[in-house]
C-alpha cells in the first residue's frame, strides 16, 4: 500500500502559503508539490470547506489562508484531506473462519483503534504554526539562502 501523501503535502503548502506566497493558484500549488492542479483544487476544496483557505476565481485569484496557522491543527487538515488511512497494517478486510486469525484480527482491531485515538488526540494538540516555526528554525540553522526552489533566486 502506497503511503498517502495528501496530509503532508497539504501542510506544506499551508505554511508556504502563510510565510512566503500568499496567495497562489492551483497551478503554482502543483508546481510546489509535484502534482497537477486537479488533484491540488481537490485537496483544497476540503480545506475550503472547513474555512481554512478560500479561493477567489478569474485573474489575480488563487486560494489563501482564511485564518492564521495557529488556530488550524494537524487533526484539522487531516480531516479537511479526507482522513487518510493512519497505518499500513491491520486486519484481513474478510472475516475469517480461522479461531487464530479472529484471534489475530481482534487484537490488532483493538490495539489499533487506540492508537489512532492517540495520534489524533496528538494532532489535535499540534498547530500548523508549531510546525512552520519547527521550518524557520530548520532553515535558520542550515545556512540556506532560498528554502524553496521553485520561487527561484530572491525566494519571492
Amino acid at each position: 500500500m502506497a503511503r498517502d501523501l495528501r496530509m503532508s503535502r497539504m501542510l506544506h503548502v499551508l505554511i508556504h502559503m502563510d510565510r512566503h506566497v500568499g496567495r497562489a493558484t492551483s497551478e503554482q500549488i502543483a508546481q510546489m508539490i509535484s502534482t497537477n492542479a486537479v488533484v491540488v483544487r481537490r485537496m483544497m476544496a476540503g480545506l475550503r470547506e472547513r474555512g481554512i483557505v478560500s479561493s477567489e476565481k478569474g485573474h489575480g485569484g488563487g486560494w489563501q489562508l482564511a485564518c492564521p496557522l495557529a488556530e488550524i491543527s494537524l487533526r484539522d487538515v487531516y480531516e479537511a484531506v479526507g482522513h487518510p488511512p493512519l497505518f499500513n497494517i491491520g486486519p484481513q478486510a474478510d472475516p475469517s473462519p480461522c479461531l487464530v486469525e479472529q484471534a489475530v484480527d481482534a487484537r490488532l482491531d483493538a490495539t489499533l483503534a487506540e492508537a489512532e485515538t492517540r495520534l489524533l488526540a496528538q494532532f489535535a494538540a499540534i498547530t500548523v504554526e508549531e510546525v512552520a516555526q519547527d521550518f524557520e528554525r530548520r532553515f535558520a540553522d542550515s545556512g540556506h539562502r532560498v528554502p524553496f526552489p521553485w520561487h527561484g533566486a530572491t525566494g519571492e
